[in-house]
């Protein structure tokens, strides 16, 4: 097997945007196996980054079954969506305010929409969301777990910012649950994550234990005060609008908000959004709040040009991970809440010319509203100066 690549890489990989960025071993028919990166199917071959970087094709039909049937489960084979599947458009909410706390209140109404046991297929729905899972769980349980995504939900929807993308199938957000780390791990989780996106079929695989859901005897139970920072991250890139995934917003902006999203202070299914400011910086700069987790990027952060920042492709992006992702959630926090008047005038225009069909430096061009990258660069600098955070940007 080839060198598996470093835990910062590993770590990385486990947010995936709408493109598939799935990395797992993979095997092929003769049983050789290596640690890639699935960048995309076409023309039937897999088209792998490889742990030296190299992308290299592999065609499907030299793929191991294991491996050609977790492509066909998860719809990553290049073939048309499920007819049933349609991204869902709402008006943009750009003029609506900044909330404050948002709560999920009320039934989430769990459904028990089927219990096969030989089968293994549990379907649970929620009022947005179908949970595909391995075991059986009460409706308590599925009741419990099932607050944090509604919540969710209903925070990403209320951000001003027409974040009103995904797709659902039968009108539902499709949650796929395990109930062992291996079984996550074998349908396609990265080592070491809470949970991921998949976007080939816009489904989040979550294992249970990410849900505060621990086995005791032969039933199950709840601890209702676990939270998740990355669930709520993969969550924002289920719900991400295409558009925002484009050159330009891909990378910098796509991580940058579901970064936000999940840095918020969230408890028995209200986020606090007007407290988020302090857990953002402790995080990006230091090792997060009680000392874990945390980009660790230091009270002097050096970002390169701005511009380059902002236009790197994806791949580049994840080969420096740790500096990308917290330098990303300060440049979101910051348009958000810092740039000029504090009302995120800039940001929102950005997002309106994506939707209008602008990408790379087109839609930049927007963002800066008349100044040059330079004279955004030292606006960033000197807001983060004054929380005692140095910026330095150079060419």
């Amino acid at each position: 097997m080839m060198k598996t690549r470093s835990l910062l890489l590993l770590l990385a990989t486990a947010s995936h945007l709408a493109a598939h960025h799935i990395d797992r071993v993979w095997t092929d028919e003769r049983g050789r196996s290596t640690k890639a990166i699935l960048l995309k199917v076409e023309n039937n071959c897999a088209i792998l980054k490889l742990p030296d970087g190299r992308e290299a094709p592999f065609p499907l039909e030299k793929l191991s079954k294991v491996d050609q049937a977790f492509i066909e489960k998860f719809g990553l084979d290049g073939h048309d969506e499920d007819p049933e599947e349609s991204e869902q458009r709402e008006a943009p909410n750009f003029d609506s305010p900044w909330p404050e706390r948002v709560t999920f209140e009320g039934d989430p109404e769990i459904n028990v929409v089927e219990e096969d046991a030989d089968a293994k297929t549990f379907i649970y729905e929620s009022a947005n969301y179908r949970y595909n899972c391995d075991v059986r769980l009460s409706k308590t349980v599925v009741k419990g777990f099932a607050v944090m995504f509604e919540a969710t939900h209903q925070y990403v929807r209320e951000l001003p910012l027409a974040v009103s993308g995904g797709k659902k199938k039968d009108g539902k957000y499709q949650i796929y649950l395990f109930e062992t780390a291996e079984d996550y791990l074998e349908a396609g989780g990265p080592p070491n994550s809470a949970g991921v996106f998949i976007g080939g079929k816009n489904i989040i695989l979550v294992p249970l234990t990410s849900l505060g859901v621990q086995k005791v005897g032969s039933g199950y139970m709840l601890d209702r005060d676990k939270s998740s920072k990355t669930l709520p991250h993969e969550m924002v890139h289920q719900l991400t609008p295409n558009q925002y995934f484009n050159i330009g917003a891909r990378g910098w902006f796509s991580e940058g908000i579901a970064e936000y999203v999940a840095l918020t202070p969230y408890r028995s299914g209200s986020f606090n959004v007007r407290s988020n400011f302090k857990p953002i910086l402790e995080y990006a700069t230091g090792y997060g709040e009680k000392g874990r987790g945390g980009r660790a990027l230091g009270d002097e952060i050096e970002i390169g040009s701005l511009k380059t920042f902002m236009l790197q492709d994806y791949s580049t992006f994840l080969d420096d991970a740790q500096i990308n992702y917290g330098c990303s959630l300060l440049l979101a926090n910051y348009f958000f809440h810092m740039d000029r008047d504090g009302d995120g005038a800039r940001i929102k225009k950005f997002l309106q010319a994506l939707n209008a069909g602008k990408e790379g430096e087109e839609a930049l061009e927007v963002l800066l509203d008349g100044q040059t990258f330079e004279e955004l660069e030292e606006e960033i600098g000197k807001a983060y100066s004054r929380k005692g955070v140095d910026f330095i940007f150079s060419k």
